[in-house]
């Protein structure tokens, strides 16, 4: 071991350096002086919670209220008053097919993907509603997602809608409540403890 001071060769056992008199650390206590373990693994030692499917249902409900709300103003309201949707059909973008149709729902998916991707994306790792009961989402590490990530999360909804659902059903008995969404992009969605 070496004298901090002045850098000279102490023996094992020495209190003190024998040429300045400087007092020589315990070296148990330099376990003390290490660095703090990096974010991701101090994460790692706190409990964890995830959140089950019932809570993760609401959110998910509000959520769509929002977005229903957001997709009214910014695509229906401008189509009605451009007259692209016809007033007296009110379930027309439900029940007819053609171009405008598809076109139409290809643009309130696209509205969709970005809301979701964003949000889960972006530093509240969580969608409005998602952040109204408490929840986030992260990697398996509990890191924040890339928007690459957050929208394989979201294109992963689809396949689990088109599953009847049984995709997102997943999260009520799966170990770390990760729907079959969750689990294709590498995701878990934690609640505050």
């Amino acid at each position: 071991m070496q004298c901090p001071k002045c850098g000279v060769d102490v023996t094992g056992g020495a209190e003190s350096c024998p040429s300045c008199g400087e007092a020589i650390p315990d070296p148990s206590s330099a376990q003390k002086n290490l660095a703090p373990p990096a974010p991701g693994f101090a994460a790692a030692r706190q409990p964890v919670a995830y959140a089950g499917f019932w809570l993760r249902a609401v959110s998910y409900f509000v959520d769509l209220i929002l977005l229903s709300m957001v997709a009214t103003v910014a695509i229906l309201m401008p189509l009605l008053a451009r007259g692209a949707i016809p007033t007296d059909k009110p379930w027309f973008l439900l029940t007819e097919k053609g171009r405008q149709v598809i076109a139409i729902q290809l643009l309130v998916q696209m509205v969709c993907w970005l809301y979701f991707a964003s949000f889960e994306s972006s530093s509240w790792q969580a969608t409005p509603g998602k952040k109204i009961l408490g929840l986030k989402v992260t990697d398996l590490a509990g890191n924040r997602l890339s928007f690459a990530r957050a929208s394989l999360r979201f294109f992963g909804k689809l396949l689990s809608q088109f599953l009847l659902f049984f995709g997102f059903v997943m999260a009520g008995f799966t170990q770390k409540k990760q729907a079959l969404h969750d689990m294709m992009a590498g995701c878990l969605v934690l609640k505050k403890t």
